[in-house]
């Protein structure tokens, strides 16, 4: 497979060095500063693998549509009209983004629609995602994604954080919470509060290297795909998810 890789920090590098260890090729490195050269370039790759940052999607979007190059982003940050972007997109390649490619965390999405169609009725449920002191966003793109899995028709209200939130909790509220420290690579919990109970389902990331793998192997799946917009669980689970 051959990338062209959009976004040449930490995450850009270790998707170069694992690529290229597994066989695959560069067919070319556009960074963060550059990406106006996209306009000068034809299609040079079977896929591009975006982890630049929101700033870049006028550019990368105009060199999809000019190239139908497969692309793969895993930026986040986006605001909503910005990740409509990608569904224009799929009209003239496959395109996924994702905020997270770890394969756990994939899993742990999948389970959590399931969970919550049976618990969340009568569970009080919250969402915890720590990360290191130096991430941009908060809460997590990651923590998002969750969110949209508990609750996918949007029918409660996510409060992030509670001060100032006099009386007891809203029974229609997910909250959702930040920490960040240290070097800590990324650890989500989602827990439901019921009656006596309670169940908790974490994941814990060790290091940057399952998001790495997890793109790479979308990435090899993408390309076979047709054009479209798709999610994670569309290439990992089979079907077509809008």
């Amino acid at each position: 497979m051959k990338i062209l890789l959009i976004g040449h920090g930490r995450m850009g590098q270790m998707i170069e060095r694992t690529a290229l260890a597994a066989g695959d090729s560069i067919g070319g490195i556009i960074d963060i500063g550059s990406v106006a050269d996209l306009e000068a370039i034809g299609r040079v790759a079977d896929v591009a693998i975006d982890f630049s940052a929101p700033a870049a999607l006028p550019a990368i979007a105009r060199y999809v549509r000019n190239t139908g190059t497969p692309l793969l982003s895993g930026v986040t940050g986006f605001s909503g009209p910005e990740l409509a972007v990608f569904d224009d997109l799929g009209r003239f390649a496959p395109v996924i983004h994702s905020a997270n490619y770890s394969l756990g965390v994939a899993v742990f999405r999948r389970a959590l629609e399931e969970v919550a169609g049976v618990l969340k009725p009568d569970f009080d449920i919250e969402i915890v995602e720590t990360h290191h002191n130096q991430k941009a966003d908060a809460p997590s793109g990651t923590a998002r994604l969750l969110l949209d899995a508990v609750d996918p028709d949007h029918e409660y209200a996510p409060v992030y954080g509670r001060q100032g939130r006099p009386g007891p909790r809203d029974r229609k509220e997910i909250g959702v919470h930040a920490l960040r420290g240290g070097t800590e690579a990324g650890t989500h919990t989602v827990s439901f509060f019921g009656p006596d109970e309670v169940l908790e389902i974490t994941h814990r990331a060790s290091s940057r290297q399952i998001f790495v793998n997890g793109a790479l192997r979308a990435a090899r799946q993408l390309v076979r795909m047709p054009k479209g917009r798709y999610e994670l669980r569309d290439l990992l689970f089979g079907g077509k998810n809008g």
